[in-house]
């Protein structure tokens, strides 16, 4: 299944296919025999997903690892920065009847909580659907003294006071109805696009609302000059500059690169098994090859994109020679001995 992720196959026919026209070398893959299309179908239905799950959570930890160290962010922080949010995977209703969660539609949910300085995902869950993306507040544990980037869709102010509760910080934007108290207003930076920085409590003439959190909110209104576009945020962190907090929201949308990503370069937009467990196992083993491939990246220190690795691999994957060798500069810009014959350049 990972060779058929890595090899942009497209069925499990595909992938017999290919694999049996490399038998002699199936051996030292670890793979043994030819294998039949009925046995990895089989396999496929039934074998658990949790095996893949738990495989794709203990490569996650050796990523997190190797990246300790890096900072994707434009700014120097300490703290860990985690975006969450959730995609949905469409699939065919009339096969897949039991993801049902529109009367016209089916599809399952990509739940993720992605590094926003690795780019490497921390917690990963999968459901139909139909079940909304709140739900999944509930299962993470949240470190203290990190920030959590949520978009619109997660407000849920009793859940944002459980995170304010583990001592760790919420970053969203506010919703148009959102009704507040100002309690004091901080200095503005409106050379930098911070339009007013407010100290707020939730509308006390709500009782549920502003029970569920109690205590006082920051506001920041910030002037994107790129795009021309005015975005208010809440946030529980009051000590971070304003604009700081405003460019780590915006780097919230590496997740939905993570997203997009996922879905062009792997297949996990056809499925090669009808049942929901061959579903979760199909896109646990992209996730997986994912997670391999940024590895593969920094153990191998290597400079070329994600996408750049997963397309050599694609068409070497069968080759004897070590990864490194594969990007190393002397093999990809060596002199073809047709650059020192006689033989016109087809590009000349």
């Amino acid at each position: 299944m990972a060779f058929g992720q890595l090899t942009h196959r497209e069925s499990l026919s595909d992938t017999i296919i290919c694999l049996t026209a490399h038998a002699n070398k199936l051996y030292h893959l670890g793979i043994g025999d030819p294998i039949s299309k009925t046995t990895l179908s089989r396999a496929n239905e039934k074998r658990n997903w949790r095996i893949y799950a738990d495989l794709c959570s203990l490569l996650i930890q050796e990523a997190k690892e190797l990246y300790v160290d890096d900072n994707g962010l434009d700014l120097e922080l300490a703290n860990n920065v985690f975006a969450i949010d959730a995609t949905v995977i469409e699939l065919c209703l009339s096969s897949f009847y039991w993801a049902e969660y529109k009367s016209t539609a089916a599809g399952m949910k990509l739940h993720a909580q992605l590094d926003l300085k690795t780019a490497i995902p921390e917690f990963i869950h999968i459901t139909r659907g139909s079940v909304h993306e709140l739900n999944v507040l509930d299962m993470i544990r949240y470190e203290a003294d990190s920030f959590y980037v949520v978009d619109r869709g997660y407000i849920d102010f009793e859940r944002f006071y459980r995170i304010h509760c583990s001592s760790a910080y919420f970053i969203t934007r506010a919703r148009k109805d959102f009704s507040f108290e100002r309690i004091r207003s901080q200095a503005p930076d409106k050379i930098n696009g911070v339009l007013c920085d407010q100290v707020i409590q939730l509308n006390q003439n709500n009782f549920y609302v502003s029970r569920s959190y109690p205590e006082p909110l920051r506001r920041i209104k910030y002037y994107d000059a790129e795009n021309e576009r005015t975005f208010v945020f809440l946030t529980n962190n009051h000590s971070l500059k304003a604009i700081d907090i405003a460019q780590l929201y915006k780097h919230r949308w590496k997740i939905e690169l993570f997203f997009k990503w996922i879905k062009q370069h792997l297949k996990i937009k056809s499925f090669w098994g009808r049942t929901e467990n061959a579903v979760k196992t199909q896109i646990w083993i992209a996730i997986t090859t994912y997670v391999l491939v940024a590895i593969a990246k920094k153990k191998f220190n290597l400079k070329h994109s994600l996408y750049e690795i997963l397309q050599v691999l694609s068409i070497c994957i069968f080759e004897k020679g070590s990864i490194p060798q594969l990007f190393a500069d002397s093999i990809q810009q060596q002199n073809f001995k047709e650059l020192n014959d006689k033989q016109r350049n087809i590009f000349n």
